[in-house]
């Protein structure tokens, strides 16, 4: 194996066994076998290392994605893409986290290629007339709440116990930036929404009334048991 691999290789191993994500030059030239002097002229510094950690680790979930058959619905391929973002966010904490959570002076290409991949799905579903932004703005909304919601279960557990918040959020993005995500039977819980917001506001009902009408929008506000998402903590070990 060529020693950049090599390092690369103990460096990748190092990150995903480390309890908080530090790694040390000085621990993966000793696991590679080499000097730090080989170490610097491979990767220019500690950063440049890292970069180049973050984008071996993310080859694997882009080049599922770069192989993967686009559907005939590509909302569905949106969503897969969602989903399997958070998966991959939770499955390589510390990778994720170089490239959304910290700062790199040296910067992997993954990212970028991952928001090129993604506006490749938005660009047909404008071309199907059901974008409501133009797709490079679509694409930041969408790589902004799925990068956030993925950081959120990983660095925030206590305040985002459960992985179905990512579909919550996904959910909530659909109808913000798709011409088509909200069926005519969100009308309801839309409506509820603002009008418990108005509640709120007005003094024209009394503190009872006020009650009474605040929980009858809230069950309006609720979606019946069988629509609502199925919730499984994330596995923590």
């Amino acid at each position: 194996m060529a020693t950049r691999a090599l390092i690369l290789e103990k460096a990748a191993e190092l990150l995903a066994s480390s309890p908080d994500g530090t790694v040390s030059t000085r621990a993966v030239c000793e696991a590679a076998g080499v000097g730090q002097p080989v170490l610097y002229r491979l990767f220019g510094d500690k950063d440049g290392l890292m970069s180049a950690v973050v984008d071996q680790v993310w080859d694997e979930y882009l080049t599922m994605k770069r192989a993967a058959t686009p559907s005939a619905d590509p909302l569905d391929d949106l969503r897969r893409g969602w989903d399997a973002h958070t998966a991959f966010a939770l499955a390589h904490p510390h990778a994720y986290r170089l490239v959304f959570g910290t700062t790199l002076t040296t910067t992997p290409e993954a990212p970028a290629e991952a928001m090129a991949l993604l506006r490749g799905v938005l660009d047909r579903l404008a071309a199907q007339g059901r974008l409501r932004l133009p797709p490079d703005d679509a694409a930041r909304v969408v790589m902004a709440a799925n990068s956030g919601v993925a950081l959120g279960l990983l660095l925030r557990p206590g305040s985002y116990p459960d992985a179905a918040i990512s579909t919550l959020t996904r959910q909530a993005v659909e109808r913000a930036v798709l011409a088509d995500a909200g069926p005519a039977d969100d009308a309801p819980a839309v409506a509820a929404t603002t009008l418990r917001a108005h509640l709120r506001e007005t003094e024209r009902f009394s503190a009872r009334e006020a009650a009474l009408l605040d929980e009858w929008l809230a069950r309006l506000q609720t979606p019946p048991a069988a629509d609502r998402p199925h919730l499984t903590a994330p596995d923590r070990t």
